[in-house]
Parts: structure tokens; C-alpha cells; sequence
């Protein structure tokens, strides 16, 4: 069966900040909650969306891809069983059955050693004082990566594209994705874990799902890709030829890319 990678947050799952419908409340379709948070829902999707992922799941391999850690990503409620695979933490970790597979972290951990700076002298970037206020808190992620929440609208472009510019030269990559700011080692990629499920499954064929900068090597790197008309993919017009992108943003982008992925697993 063909293998999908879908990322999660604004490309299926969605916060209420993040719906951005255009219709009346009384057009607005019926909505599913996929994530709780200390007891309030927090994520969503469209019932329709929903229904989408059940059949998808009968006729492809369904693979969350995320950059939630794995506590972050057992929160998700998704259809059905539990997928054989998912990959999170900006392809830090693959779960086989929900387990975390200790080969490939093995193999991650000789690739950061070779290949980047130590994870403690990028942390120190953001907790610089000089960063300044737009910096609320900053996080490490299963000791693979660390991000921050920012208070975006302070936070100036030139401090931003220098950071940039700092995290090259230390084999690091930065993304900001709504609220937050994400420093990650480039050998923690989703494309890479992406490949190695790719390769344990043999599938003819992988369809990818994203809307970040941090998807964007998956998306390039499958045999058919698709995007939401919002994020930061879309603002940089990220295009390729094997690309399709939704005609609608928000919430209901994440059932269009369900309908277009189908599509495509059935016409392949």
C-alpha cells in the first residue's frame, strides 16, 4: 500500500485560533475534537475529516508525522487503531505499535554527535538576555531540540533572519510556527525518519502532508505532495512540481488535502 505522511498541526488538526472559517456560524461545518489538554479540547478537526482519515486508512499506510514530543503527540485522538507507525519529534523518534524504536534513536544520536553543535549553545541563543521580550519561555524537546514561546508580533524580522544565520553555521535549522519558535538539528528531520519507514515498508509509493518550513524536505523529497494555502510554506510560495495546494486555508484546508490524498491513493 502507498505510504502517507501527514504532519499534524495546522495541516489536520487544528486550534479554534487556527480555524479561520468563512462562512456564517450557522454554515460552519461539524467539528471533532482531537487533542485534550488538561481537560479542555484544544485541537480539532471537521467530522468530515475524520471520516476521510478512517477510509484513508483502509487503503494506505497513514503515518503521523509531528514536531510534538511523544508525550505532546499521545494527546491526539485520532480515528481508528493505533497507527503502526508515527514519527515525532521532528523525526527524532519513530513509535512502532506506540513504542519508540530504539535503532533508530541509536542511529540519530551517532548522526547529532558527528553532525551538530550541542543542543545546550543553541538554547543559550534564546535565553540570551539580549534576545530580548519577545522571548516568554523556552523548552527542550526530549533532549533533541529546543523551542521557544514568542511573542511573534515584538519579535523583529532582523533578530529572527540572524538567528537564522547563527543556527546555519552551528548545523542547526530554525522554523517559527504560530506562538512558537523551533531551533532543531538538521539531522532531526522528518524526511530522513520519513525514509527509513519507507524503506522497513517497501511502499510502492509516498504522498506527504505539511505546511512548515520544517516539512518542506519531506514534501520535496515524496513522490506527491500537498500543502494548506496558509503557513509558512505557503508564505515563502513553496512550489514544486509534485505539489498540489488546498483553495481553502484553516480547518477545513486539512479535509480538502484528506480529498485530494485519497484521490490520489486511488488513482495511483
Amino acid at each position: 500500500m502507498p505510504l502517507v505522511a501527514c504532519d499534524l498541526d495546522r495541516t489536520l488538526i487544528y486550534s479554534s485560533r487556527a480555524f479561520w472559517l468563512e462562512t456564517t456560524d450557522a454554515q460552519a461545518p461539524p467539528i471533532v475534537v482531537s487533542e485534550v489538554y488538561q481537560g479542555v479540547p484544544i485541537s480539532f478537526m471537521t467530522r468530515a475529516a475524520e471520516q476521510l482519515l478512517l477510509d484513508l486508512a483502509a487503503t494506505a499506510t497513514f503515518v503521523p508525522v509531528t514536531t510534538r514530543t511523544v508525550a505532546q503527540y499521545s494527546r491526539v485522538q485520532l480515528p481508528g487503531s493505533v497507527p503502526r507507525f508515527a514519527i515525532t519529534t521532528n523525526g527524532g523518534t519513530i513509535l512502532v505499535d506506540g513504542e519508540v524504536d530504539p535503532a533508530w534513536s541509536h542511529t540519530l544520536q551517532a548522526r547529532l554527535g558527528a553532525e551538530a553543535a550541542p543542543l545546550a549553545e543553541v538554547r543559550a541563543l534564546l535565553e540570551d538576555p539580549a534576545a530580548g521580550e519577545w522571548i516568554v519561555r523556552v523548552h527542550t524537546a526530549e533532549d533533541l531540540f529546543t523551542y521557544a514561546i514568542i511573542d511573534r508580533e515584538a519579535m523583529p524580522a532582523d533578530w529572527i533572519a540572524g538567528l537564522h544565520v547563527r543556527c546555519r553555521a552551528l548545523g542547526w535549522t530554525v522554523s517559527v510556527q504560530g506562538r512558537k519558535l523551533y531551533c532543531v538539528p538538521e539531522a532531526v528531520n522528518k524526511s530522513a525518519a520519513v525514509a527509513e519507514v519507507h524503506r522497513r515498508l517497501g511502499a510502492p509509493t509516498v504522498l506527504a502532508a505539511g505546511d512548515s518550513l520544517l516539512d518542506q524536505r519531506m514534501l520535496e523529497e515524496a513522490h506527491f505532495a500537498f500543502r494548506p494555502a496558509h503557513g509558512e510554506l505557503h508564505d515563502a510560495a513553496f512550489t514544486r512540481h509534485n505539489l498540489a495546494v488546498t483553495a481553502r486555508r484553516g480547518i477545513l484546508a486539512g479535509e480538502e488535502l484528506l480529498h485530494s490524498i485519497t484521490r490520489q491513493v486511488l488513482s495511483s
